[in-house]
């Protein structure tokens, strides 16, 4: 007879985390490939992932230094990228903000697209769950996933220009971010903010060091914002 025994948050976090592994392990493996052909050696490409921990903001950052943009311009870029990541903070606070100083310094480190969407999902399922339970579930969500982006990168770096072409890894971009997101566009002011971007990226494409992206972003965070105002001044969103 099956067991109907509940999950734990700690088993439920490392399950729901898990399928993203499948989409981890090539882009930290394409990552440590990239670094090593650009010219960090293997300690500073683990590092530089250790450190890290955003593989958008990573590949920007680097492909702009082996464009011999401006440092200054690579790391404001490589910021702006990770700007989601305020965004996520503010969204998880409601959940986390109660948690010991330590631990909010560690959720501030491992907050990743994997562990911010599978979590927020998670306490939205379960409104009724201690803060214990929640802390546990984000820390359990980062078990799949932060040790193999650590370790992919490394076994990326140590491969370096072996991989052959015909591998294409490098489809493990685009289609972990569309894993993330496509299931969060629940609204129209989503929708908006997502279309906005999306043709404003492709429109600016010709603007110096990738800061098109920026652009974009930027745009698509203001009409989203807007957007839900506008729906709300209306009632359409709560």
């Amino acid at each position: 007879m099956r067991s109907t025994t509940p999950k734990t948050p700690l088993q439920q976090g490392i399950r729901d985390a898990a399928p993203f592994i499948l989409v981890v392990t090539p882009f930290a493996i394409v990552f440590g490939v990239v670094a090593t052909e650009a010219g960090l050696s293997i300690a500073e490409t683990l590092l530089f992932s250790i450190a890290v921990i955003a593989g958008a903001a990573q590949f920007t950052t680097l492909q702009l230094l082996t464009e011999n943009a401006p440092a200054v311009i690579a790391l404001l870029s490589g910021l702006a990228v990770n700007l989601r990541m305020a965004m996520y903070s503010a969204s998880l606070t409601p959940h986390l903000g109660a948690a010991p100083l330590w631990q909010r310094a560690l959720v501030a480190y491992l907050t990743v697209d994997q562990s911010y969407a599978c979590s927020v999902a998670a306490f939205e399922r379960n409104p009724s769950w201690s803060l214990k339970e929640r802390t546990t579930y984000f820390f359990a969500t980062c078990i799949p996933v932060i040790p193999m982006w650590y370790l992919m990168t490394l076994v990326g770096a140590l491969i370096g220009e072996s991989i052959p072409e015909s591998f294409a890894l490098d489809f493990a971009v685009p289609i972990t971010f569309l894993a993330i997101i496509a299931p969060m566009m629940r609204t129209p002011a989503h929708l908006a903010a997502a279309l906005v971007a999306s043709l404003s990226a492709l429109s600016l494409t010709w603007v110096p060091f990738n800061l098109g992206l920026i652009i974009a972003a930027s745009l698509g965070m203001i009409t989203g914002a807007q957007a839900e105002l506008m729906l709300t001044k209306r009632g359409l969103f709560k």
